[in-house]
């Protein structure tokens, strides 16, 4: 296990140096100055001269990226354009925000996903299996940012029930411990903020776990469909075990590998893939973080952005092969 362990996390150095020259070469193809952000929209050619030296723009792009990847063992992700802040600060800032809502729409999903495809391959071929299937669908065909802006349109624009966007009303305010606002209001015992956070995660949390939902609870039905005619699944309930028993305790730990694998992955494109969740609901997440930094050709904050995310996933499922050996004790590594 710990040599394992130690290999993936090895192959996780070479998958961050690759990310890095990539995105490093994509970001210096874009046909634009990032020294003309920096200096200013009035900003004469002499200053943007003056910038780019300072910036270490003026440098060759090979020792430009060498000089990154020095600064990253180091931790140091580089100072952004615009922010003038170090990377590393803005992204703490940004990030819990992000993982806040992940953490949200993870728990919608689990509490939604897996009981749907258990009852839709519990009942096959009767009216809740083609209902679940329609609905599983259509989910997964809805654009995610129309169906966000639906939702703001009835719930808020209608309604008047939920709020738009952002993480608190304004005339809330509530010390940072943590950064997560819902985990913050609870340590602190402030009720009024906690209920505020959970009705502003309302609407961006459908929004981002509604495709996800659908193909969690597919890929569970399907697992199920292909457990529940097997030899141990009959030997258990010829025993007399109740049914809730066979399906839950039996039936689907054995349907959970591939409901697991697909599940990490879809943490993975939760976390780095909630862009345009964040856009649309003002959501001060890395989505809008890295959305500013690309509009405004901030290289280092882009280049840490995605790093940030690449690492995530990839530490993602390394912990879901790991939880492979928690669901099935037959695997080992």
């Amino acid at each position: 296990m710990a040599i394992y362990v130690l290999r993936r996390v090895v192959w996780l150095v070479f998958v961050g140096v690759g990310m890095t020259l990539l995105i490093f070469v994509i970001t210096h193809l874009i046909p634009a100055d990032p020294a003309k952000f920096a200096a200013g929209l009035d900003a004469t050619a002499d200053q943007i001269e003056q910038t780019k030296r300072s910036l270490g723009l003026d440098k060759p792009l090979p020792e430009q990226y060498f000089i990154y990847l020095s600064n990253l063992t180091h931790g140091d992700l580089g100072t952004s354009i615009i922010t003038k802040r170090p990377v590393r600060d803005d992204l703490g800032d940004y990030f819990p925000a992000t993982l806040e809502l992940t953490l949200w729409a993870t728990l919608a999903i689990v509490a939604i996903g897996v009981p749907l495809g258990v009852i839709s391959a519990t009942r096959r071929g009767g009216w809740i299996d083609l209902f679940t299937r329609i609905l599983a669908t259509l989910w997964v065909a809805l654009p995610v940012f129309w169906f966000g802006l639906i939702l703001q349109l009835i719930f808020y624009l209608r309604l008047g029930w939920l709020p738009a966007g952002d993480r608190l009303d304004s005339g809330i305010t509530l010390p940072r411990i943590t950064g997560l606002v819902t985990l913050d209001a609870m340590l602190q015992g402030n009720v009024q903020a906690l209920l505020d956070a959970l009705k502003h995660l309302i609407l961006p949390v459908s929004t981002l776990a509604l495709a996800r939902v659908a193909i969690v609870s597919r890929m569970t039905r399907a697992g199920m469909l292909e457990v529940l005619g097997a030899d141990f699944v009959r030997t258990a309930r010829a025993k007399g075990l109740r049914e809730r028993a066979v399906i839950y305790r039996h039936a689907l730990q054995n349907a959970a590998l591939p409901v697991l694998t697909t599940f990490g992955t879809q943490i993975g494109f939760l976390l780095g893939g909630a862009i345009l969740v964040e856009v649309i609901f003002q959501w001060p997440g890395m989505g809008r973080y890295a959305v500013s930094s690309i509009t405004s050709v901030d290289f280092p904050a882009i280049m840490g952005v995605t790093l940030a995310s690449a690492t995530l996933f990839v530490l993602i499922n390394l912990l879901v092969d790991l939880a492979y050996m928690l669901v099935d004790p037959r695997i080992a590594y």
